[in-house]
């Protein structure tokens, strides 16, 4: 039988435990839910049909890992920049879009179910010749794919390497001032770099080597836009930090904009 003295100090330790429980469980259920860390299907979002999801692509990343371990790759931004975007999308358009979003690997057949995909930061991606036939499978099929969050040329190069296993025969060009994805809703320039928020916080609006924001794409054969690419910008970041004063708010209207034209494009399309 423990003493007097460690029957006090282990009720002690009961009660403290106890009282800390619910704080540790709402600790891990934000955390999952914010995207920090833990089980990303801890995620809380919308389950209702609708005309428009967020659908994340989560891809492997050689760079990142898996989930778990801290904020990044595929997972950057995630689920704030989900909630901000189909907000806005509800308040800009008459789109009726699911609040928050969803995310698939790349072999997820339900991807196909979703007609625009979002890649963030692939300038570390890595995708295997089976997921690369995959993803080009779901663009030749009238997916959309919008790729963000990757700066300067290392990262290019990374980029570029994954994309010739999707496309080995297809260019990635520079989107003309004149396509429809420019013009779908809002009249778009593409002049003002998108930059993330520490590296603006730094006074900068580049990344590396990444001066020159560059608006890319590829096209079907019948001149279908199937992947933008936005280089050198960060609108995820605009997106998820759309109610921080620290962000500027005219870079956060421009990325909406330009979001909001890629959905309407995709849908349509």
């Amino acid at each position: 039988m423990p003493s007097a003295r460690n029957r006090r100090i282990l009720l002690f330790f009961a009660l403290g435990f106890a009282a800390a429980l619910p704080l540790l469980q709402a600790f891990q259920f934000f955390g999952g839910r914010r995207g920090r860390g833990g089980d990303p299907r801890a995620y809380d979002y919308e389950h209702r049909p609708a005309e428009f999801s967020f659908a994340r692509y989560a891809y492997g990343s050689g760079y990142y890992g898996g989930w778990g371990r801290g904020r990044g790759g595929w997972s950057t931004d995630f689920p704030e920049a989900e909630y901000h975007l189909t907000q806005g999308i509800k308040r800009l358009t008459a789109i009726d879009a699911v609040h928050g979003g969803r995310f698939f690997e790349p072999m997820d057949d339900e991807m196909f179910d979703y007609p625009w995909l979002y890649a963030v930061e692939v300038g570390h991606w890595h995708l295997s010749d089976e997921e690369a036939a995959r993803l080009r499978e779901y663009l030749l099929r009238g997916g959309f794919l919008m790729v963000d969050d990757f700066h300067g040329s290392e990262e290019w190069a990374t980029f570029l390497a994954g994309m010739q296993r999707v496309f080995p025969d297809r260019p990635i060009v520079e989107v003309p001032a004149d396509d429809p994805l420019l013009h779908t809703l809002y009249d778009l320039d593409q002049r003002t770099q998108i930059p993330g928020i520490r590296v603006l916080w730094s006074g900068r609006t580049y990344e590396r080597d990444g001066y020159t924001p560059h608006w890319r794409g590829i096209y079907d054969d019948e001149e279908r836009l199937m992947v933008a690419i936005n280089f050198n910008m960060d609108l995820g970041d605009a997106w998820e930090h759309a109610d921080w004063p620290e962000y500027p708010e005219n870079m956060t209207a421009l990325a909406y904009r330009f979001a909001i034209n890629y959905v309407i494009y995709a849908m349509t399309h």
